[in-house]
């Protein structure tokens, strides 16, 4: 009994050192690097989690736009999670040729299938890090003449507001590859007004008059000249120059005010504006 006994445990002895020979040390391996790839996905994640807070508290700090904050976030976010789970699905064997290989193909065809809108991803990004205009500004496209009042400038697209009450909607690619014109970037602007005469009229006497009427506009700017000049001979007038300066929220209401005013002193003073006239001479037929 005691011999049958000795031999059974040799057996199972020899049996289990056997086994784990051939197959019991890889699986121990494989589940080694099992735990390995679990505790670099919980503390990459972690790490990942960490480096989000104190990106978001930098941004916070130098006053970015907050839509460029939630975009530059989530890019942190999902690249740093992609990096950590490159690097623990190494630790368990897969090559790290295949995935690179893997996520280029990848890559590849979200980009083809998507170009219009990672162009437009990236024309947000552009603009919202030159700021080239803000949200309440003015601007006018030059490529389409679109322009208003900027509402929103979101990654994709930037929303206007025109004159009469309308959404326009420009995609922000169109935007960062066309020259954009800022109209209220400055805190002043310049009225030009151009005003015929007729050649018999006397030029010092309506640019005393033109020059009395800008002096007393409440809305210019009394630092800036007035500048009052013969801007050109047309074929049937005399073209006036007018220039003066304004703050730039008063521009339109001051201009529309003094092209009125010129009118009415100009009607005061008996100094005509000329116009275009057709003249029609009938020449009667002779009676045969």
């Amino acid at each position: 009994m005691l011999l049958e006994a000795t031999s059974l445990k040799s057996f199972a002895h020899s049996l289990i050192y056997e086994y784990l020979g051939k197959t019991g040390v890889k699986l121990a391996d494989f589940c080694g690097d099992i735990i390995g790839a679990l505790l670099i996905l919980f503390i990459g994640f972690k790490i990942v989690s960490y480096v989000v807070k104190m990106a978001h508290k930098i941004f916070e700090r130098s006053i970015m736009d907050t839509t460029l904050q939630t975009f530059l976030l989530s890019f942190i976010k999902i690249g740093g999670k992609v990096l950590v789970i490159f690097m623990a699905v190494t630790k368990i064997g897969v090559a790290a040729s295949s995935i690179v290989a893997l996520l280029g193909s990848a890559g590849l065809a979200l980009g083809l299938s998507l170009q219009g809108s990672l162009s437009n991803i990236a024309g947000g990004v552009i603009l919202l890090l030159l700021k080239p205009f803000q949200v309440g500004d003015y601007i006018i496209e030059g490529n389409s003449g679109k322009e208003g009042t900027v509402q929103a400038i979101g990654i994709m697209y930037t929303k206007l507001l025109s004159v009469d009450n309308k959404a326009i909607m420009i995609p922000n690619g169109n935007l960062s590859n066309a020259s954009i014109t800022n109209v209220t970037y400055q805190e002043k602007r310049r009225v030009d007004l151009n005003v015929g005469i007729e050649y018999s009229e006397d030029i010092k006497k309506v640019r005393k008059v033109l020059n009395a009427l800008i002096e007393k506009e409440p809305a210019r700017i009394t630092d800036e000249p007035v500048k009052i000049y013969v801007n050109e001979f047309q074929a049937s007038s005399i073209d006036i120059g007018i220039r003066y300066w304004v703050k730039t929220e008063d521009y339109w209401e001051s201009r529309w005010r003094v092209l009125e005013e010129i009118k009415e002193e100009f009607d005061n003073n008996n100094i005509a504006i000329p116009f275009e006239q057709l003249d029609v001479n009938l020449i009667p037929q002779e009676k045969e």
